[in-house]
């Protein structure tokens, strides 16, 4: 795609750019860098998300690099004229509120499974999302600040998991593009401080109830548990020498939240959450990582023993 087309597209009117609910920092990282880039030709944008930022880290960029974000409550004045430009996410994702704005363009590094037309869409499988709008950048050679190349870097740094999970030769080259123009002060003060105690409680509860079955690791969370840190515990979880496929789940007031790793080539973890939870909840993602959810009207269909029935729902899949 061109990302001049883009420009075009939303010349002329109110523009939005809107991350996925609970925005991570890739999501944030590449809504900043796109709301520059588009400065520079001439639009204006304001950044936007429903849900919460529950992440530490998360919350730590809007000060590290001065990013401004709007929250549901706060763009009360949105119309059905203005345009929304989707980042990290895509049009009837469950992770994605449908705001009463035009949704016009896409940009996400996700797979597509509800097909959607759009003004402008660049949907690649690539590491992470920063790495497509990094890539804006370059190939228009539009001038990018320090602050955004350094929140860029930081959004492919943490979506690839330091270029182990999911990278692509783009990513790589994208963060040596970026690198050159960051300010590296600043990616190192994000990697300070960066976990709150009351994680520990939930990093002691899913070791406490971990299972490991041929290579997968199941760990439950039996308490309310933010979704940013279900996935960094999935991967924790991964990092053990027996496991090579992570389920971690959180059993919540309102239903059960998923977050999956693998490392098997042959096993898709967004095939398998959405295929293991069909009938009874929602899921998808990459090939390494993906998340999923039941939710609590139908955590009945479980049975009476819950955690049985999931590690067998997934067992099962994985044979097929």
């Amino acid at each position: 795609m061109n990302p001049m087309e883009l420009v075009e597209v939303l010349k002329g009117h109110k523009t939005y750019i809107q991350t996925h609910n609970f925005p991570d920092p890739d999501a944030i990282a590449s809504a900043f860098g796109l709301q520059h880039f588009l400065e520079q030709h001439g639009v204006a944008a304001e950044i936007c998300y429903d849900g919460k930022v529950e992440k530490l880290s998360t919350k730590k960029m809007f000060d590290v690099f001065g990013i401004e974000v709007f929250s549901a409550e706060e763009i009360g004045d949105m119309t059905e004229k203005d345009y929304i430009v989707m980042v990290d996410s895509q049009k009837y994702n469950a992770n994605l509120t449908d705001f009463i704005g035009n949704e016009v363009a896409c940009i996400d590094h996700h797979p597509t499974y509800t097909e959607c037309s759009y003004a402008y869409k660049d949907v690649r499988q690539v590491g992470s999302c920063s790495t497509i709008i990094a890539e804006y950048y370059q190939k228009t050679d539009t001038p990018i600040d320090a602050k955004a190349a350094s929140a860029l870097a930081y959004g492919i740094k943490m979506d690839t998991a330091d270029f182990l999970r999911g990278v692509t030769d783009l990513d790589v080259e994208m963060f040596a593009y970026l690198f050159k123009r960051a300010d590296v002060e600043l990616i190192q003060d994000m990697y300070r401080n960066v976990m709150e105690f009351t994680d520990l409680k939930a990093y002691g509860a899913a070791i406490d109830n971990i299972h490991v079955y041929d290579g997968v690791g199941f760990a439950a969370i039996p308490f309310d548990c933010p979704d940013a840190l279900i996935a960094i515990i999935s991967d924790f979880i991964l990092s053990l020498d027996v496991v090579a496929v992570s389920v971690v789940y959180a059993i919540r007031p309102d239903g059960i939240k998923f977050s999956v790793r693998s490392e098997r080539k042959e096993i898709d973890a967004g095939t398998l959450v959405r295929n293991a939870l069909k009938g009874c909840g929602n899921g998808g993602g990459h090939k390494a990582m993906a998340g999923g959810y039941i939710p609590l009207e139908s955590m009945h269909l479980l049975g009476e023993d819950a955690k049985y029935q999931i590690e067998k729902l997934f067992m099962e899949q994985m044979k097929q």
